[in-house]
Order: structure tokens, then sequence, then C-alpha cells
């Protein structure tokens, strides 16, 4: 069987872009995002890309870069956070966004990668969320049929991987890493560690190996706060 280990995320993503496809992008602000895979799809110039991520990175960093060289049409995500520059496009309709509460976004790449194409939720019902969608109602309330996302591409960041590509990822850069990974034709993960297959103890792998087909060593990583929250030394 060919090798899952890539020897840097250029070579990981080789044969994967287009112009206009949709990517599934894990991560949290700045926690545990693919930042090497980010800067591939920069290098690349794939444009019209649909991103499926909770947020938008900050200015610069992250998903961000992709904002700056404007290679993203439309992005699927829960908050626009403190990015300006993708207020800025968001309200000059540079760019396309769908809103969506963050517990639904999370399902909806569960369940596409689980192979359900549609569920039911209440949230968001009599609200902006719900335009545009089927409501039905069951024990009588309503509920919005909201569909599964399954995309071309994941990119993912873990902690720890074996060869096999079963990964386990670190407390809160868990986050949507987990569920990204299995809402896509293709999984690339980055990780901060790749170890012998058999190394990894079983109940500890968060997603396993079956769902990842290319990994890439991302490590040294720089630790970029997001908000830098400080006090003077004569503060109480």
């Amino acid at each position: 069987m060919a090798s899952k280990v890539f020897p840097d995320a250029a070579a990981a993503l080789d044969g994967l872009l287009f112009d206009g496809m949709q990517i599934c992008s894990g991560g949290f602000g700045v926690c545990g995002i693919p930042e090497r895979l980010i800067d591939v799809l920069v290098e690349s110039g794939v444009r019209d890309i649909t991103i499926a991520s909770n947020n938008c990175g900050i200015d610069g960093v992250g998903l961000g870069k992709l904002l700056l060289t404007k290679q993203i049409r439309k992005m699927m995500s829960s908050y626009i956070g403190g990015n300006a520059e993708f207020e800025r496009q968001f309200l000059s309709g540079e760019l396309e966004l769908e809103f969506c509460p963050q517990g639904t976004l999370a399902e909806r790449c569960r369940a596409g990668g689980a192979g359900i194409p549609a569920f039911y939720t209440r949230t968001g019902v009599g609200t902006l969320v719900a335009e545009g969608k089927e409501v039905r109602n069951f024990g009588g309330e309503d509920y919005l049929m909201e569909r599964g996302i399954f995309a071309d591409l994941a990119i993912v960041k873990a902690w720890k991987a074996d060869e096999s590509g079963n990964l386990i990822f670190r407390k809160t850069a868990r986050n949507f890493n987990e569920v990204m990974a299995t809402a896509a034709k293709v999984c690339v993960a980055e990780v901060e560690e790749i170890v012998p297959t058999g190394c990894l103890e079983p109940d500890s792998i968060h997603i396993p190996g079956i769902y990842v087909k290319r990994l890439v060593c991302g490590a040294p990583y720089d630790k970029v706060i997001e908000f830098r929250t400080t006090r003077t030394e004569d503060a109480v």
C-alpha cells in the first residue's frame, strides 16, 4: 500500500486543487488550523473556492490569507469574528456568506460525513436563517431542514498521527477538525508528530485512518494568540 506520509504540504495537496472547489477546513479562530495546507492554497492560486469553516481566521492569518488574495468566493461560517477584511468583503458584496449557527454547522459536516443528506433542527426557526428552507412540524414544533455538507477536500490539523493516518487531537484544538475530517471526498491532515503504526493507544484515537488519505508533518509551529490581553504592573 502506498504511503500516506508526504514530504511537505505542497506534495500532500498535489493534484487535488481546482477552481470552484469546496473545502471543509478545521480550526476555530487560530486554534487547530491547518496553516501549512492553507499556505499552499494561497501559493497555488486556486480561485472561486467555497469554504466551510467556523470562521475565517483573523486578518492575514490562517484562512484570512485567502481573503487577502481574493481566492474565496463563498464562506459557510457561524461568525465573522474579529476579521476586518472578512467583514469588509461581505458588506461590500465581494464575498458570499452563508451564515450557519455553530452547532448546526458542526452537525451539517457530521451528517455529510455519515452519508446523511439532510436533517431537521429547531435552531434558527423564525429567524433569517430559516429563509428559503423547508419547515416541517414534529410533535407540535417547527423544525428547519438543513443539508449535510460533503466537500471535495477536507484540510485538518491534528496533534499526532501514525503512518496509517489515525489522528489524535489535543484539547481545544480538536474543535471542528473532527467533523471536518469525515466530510469530504479526500481528507489531508497536517500534524505535529507522525509515529509508526501501532504506537498510538487505540482508545485515544479520535479519527480512524480510513478517513485520512494524506499526511504531512508541519512542525515546528509558532503559537499565534488571537486576542492578547495584558495588564499594567500597577493593576490590582
